[in-house]
């Protein structure tokens, strides 16, 4: 069904954004792994709707922890993690599904489904179910901590507004409650400021607007990843694309590549001390992987979204009963930008991702 991610670890989806509940079944935790569960709680928070003009859908999203953790540790047993849905408004998609919206997936769900889909909010296509994601990811943070590897993210850009690069921040400060940096998820405190005027403008122009978000994967060893198509980028890139509303993901110098000559464009190997590395390194200008396998250097990505396509503004769009174009008032409560509750959900898919590879190529073992 595709619900799936990983191999050695595998995350499994599960739920609908107006059913009873969303979570994520997570096999392949090695044994004695540490939870923490004030991370998790964090985690949860920083992708949370409710935020200060974004989605004013109110869940509490407290996890329940079902299986596989006893006393704090992973038991090396499936590990089952839900939430309850409790502020749901189904009322507000009465118009499927008759009227699929403009930009959404309700039609191929429909046809797909042969007619038993549950669009509700989007069902099980809806970015609610990335719930699921970042507390699974949470549960390997325990392991990826005790081998040095680090994941951060950050709201990188809003429309044509561009943050700071965030190797060149500082990804230890805790961010003011109540700021903007906060609420956007977002380290750069003037870009912030900026963001939060564009994203207050295009809601009250009933309007949504694209952005991205920036992931520095940090301490990886060399030769992480495996051959072709489960390399450290491709599989990355399967990892960040299946993420609601993602519509390109670039690696280290990304576009800028296809614009540059290999005399710029190439890495110099060089030795520190025992260590093999690459120039460019220490600041995070150096290409993080090669031949789908890392090169110990800080590996780089960069996750575009779309505008959210639920917008406030009457739209035109196919009513299928009379086969004529009719207006579309969409309503629900629906985020104008994605990037800043994606932040989260990128650092749990990287997490994820490398914890998995780790696993494969024999950097992480059984037991922790």
């Amino acid at each position: 069904m595709g619900m799936g991610l990983g191999d050695s670890i595998r995350v499994t989806l599960f739920g609908e954004s107006h059913g009873l509940s969303v979570g994520a079944l997570v096999e392949g935790i090695p044994a004695g792994t540490e939870i923490d569960i004030d991370a998790l709680r964090a985690d949860i928070e920083r992708r949370r709707p409710g935020r200060k003009g974004l989605s004013a859908r109110s869940e509490n999203d407290e996890c329940e922890i079902l299986s596989g953790v006893y006393e704090g540790k992973a038991t090396g047993w499936p590990i089952l993690l839900l939430t309850r849905n409790s502020d749901t408004r189904s009322r507000d998609y009465s118009f499927l599904p008759d009227h699929p919206r403009p930009g959404h997936a309700d039609l191929p769900e429909q046809v797909r489904s042969g007619g038993a889909a549950d669009l509700r909010g989007g069902g099980s296509q809806s970015a609610r179910l990335t719930y699921g994601l970042v507390t699974a990811s949470s549960q390997v943070r325990g392991v990826i901590n005790s081998l040095g590897w680090r994941v951060d993210a950050h709201l990188h850009s809003v429309g044509d507004i561009v943050a700071a690069p965030l190797f060149s921040l500082d990804r230890d400060a805790v961010l003011p409650e109540e700021s903007d940096m906060s609420r956007l998820n977002c380290r750069d405190e003037i870009a912030s400021s900026l963001f939060a005027s564009l994203i207050n403008e295009v809601r009250m122009d009933e309007d949504s607007i694209g952005s991205s978000v920036e992931c520095i994967i940090e301490g990886l060893p060399l030769g992480l990843g495996e051959p072709w198509f489960d390399g450290l980028e491709p599989a990355l890139a399967r990892g960040m694309m299946a993420i609601p509303g993602a519509r390109a993901v670039e690696f280290s110098k990304g576009t800028e590549s296809s614009r540059m000559r290999g005399s710029q464009h190439n890495d110099v190997w060089q030795k520190e001390g025992q260590i093999v590395t690459l120039e460019g390194s220490a600041e995070g200008s150096a290409d993080g992987a090669l031949g789908g396998r890392s090169t110990g250097a800080p590996l780089r990505i960069v996750v575009h979204f779309k505008p959210p396509s639920s917008i406030s503004r009457e739209q035109n769009t196919l009513h299928l009963p009379s086969g004529e174009k009719q207006p579309l008032m969409i309503k629900g409560r629906h985020d104008p930008v994605l990037g800043p509750r994606a932040v989260p959900v990128v650092e749990a898919v990287a997490r994820l991702i490398v914890a998995d590879l780790g696993k494969i190529g024999g950097f992480i073992s059984d037991k922790s």
